[in-house]
């Protein structure tokens, strides 16, 4: 029988890929997003299935869950793609962009993973699969620090809950991924700012230079190796528990493994000070 796969997110750039991708490979597909009456392309696919989702809405994740299990029976494979990115200096941010980072990024999974536990208990295993940054392991660029804390957050959430789900056969597994090549970087990121406070200009300045340049000079990720890697985790054709994907992320993370938090910290802030 073919094996089913829940994503969230799906409107758009990897959710989208991803969808498709597992489509393609046979499997049935819960696409969910926010607004699926805009959608036209993954309605081309008999095997996906589309439900509206706000990762948000405890209420609508109750019941996309429900709609999803009574459509294929049973859900084999959970993505939890749906994200946002909030940067800025913090002093600037309003309180409802503290809120919604936090609410989409870390709240959401929460939600989706809570709803989908008892059905993963009652089938006797299943696997969630969290796309999260290779900024919830380091920080890496300035003014991220909301991001940071969502997605350091969403590795917390997932590395603790490993021990209380193995036990049940429910895996647990977390993507690393910088960036992608198509996925409207700058478009998916909301900036703080405060027209009256300008002792941030140069270093804002500096960091938005830095992502216009990773997305003109194509150094963001390929998103076909990330939708690659977690396919390939949710066939079991890998079995890490982390997945580095990218240069940026991999090398960064070889130079915070290899001194001190101090000196990784000062050699990430002398290229913006």
């Amino acid at each position: 029988m073919s094996k089913t796969v829940f994503i969230t997110g799906t409107s758009s750039g990897l959710g989208k890929l991803t969808a498709i991708r597992f489509a393609e490979m046979g499997w049935n597909v819960a696409a969910t997003m926010r607004t699926p009456d805009k959608e036209t392309e993954l309605t081309d696919y008999d095997n996906i299935k589309i439900f509206k989702l706000d990762v948000t809405n405890v209420h609508e994740v109750q019941t996309s869950v429900d709609q999803a299990i009574a459509t294929f029976g049973k859900i084999d494979v959970v993505i939890n793609n749906a994200g946002i990115g909030t940067y800025g200096p913090l002093e600037l941010a309003q309180e409802e962009a503290i809120d919604w980072q936090f609410a989409v990024n870390t709240r959401g999974p929460i939600n989706v993973i809570r709803k989908f536990i008892p059905h993963f208990r009652a089938n006797g295993g299943g696997m969630f699969i969290n796309i999260s940054s290779f900024m919830g392991i380091t920080t890496a660029v300035p003014l991220g620090s909301l991001y940071n804390m969502s997605k350091f957050a969403l590795e917390g959430l997932t590395e603790g809950l490993y021990y209380e789900l193995k036990p049940l056969n429910i895996e647990l597994r977390l993507i690393e991924q910088g960036g992608s090549e198509g996925n409207n970087f700058k478009n998916s990121i909301t900036w703080n700012r405060d027209d009256n406070i300008h002792d941030y200009d140069d270093l804002m300045t500096k960091v938005q230079n830095l992502m216009n340049h990773a997305e003109s000079s194509s150094t963001l990720d390929d998103p076909q190796i990330i939708v690659d890697a977690i396919a390939a985790l949710a066939t079991g054709e890998s079995n890490k528990f982390r997945t580095v994907i990218g240069t940026a992320g991999n090398d960064l993370m070889a130079l915070r493994n290899s001194v001190s938090i101090d000196e990784y910290l000062e050699t990430i802030a002398k290229d913006y000070m």
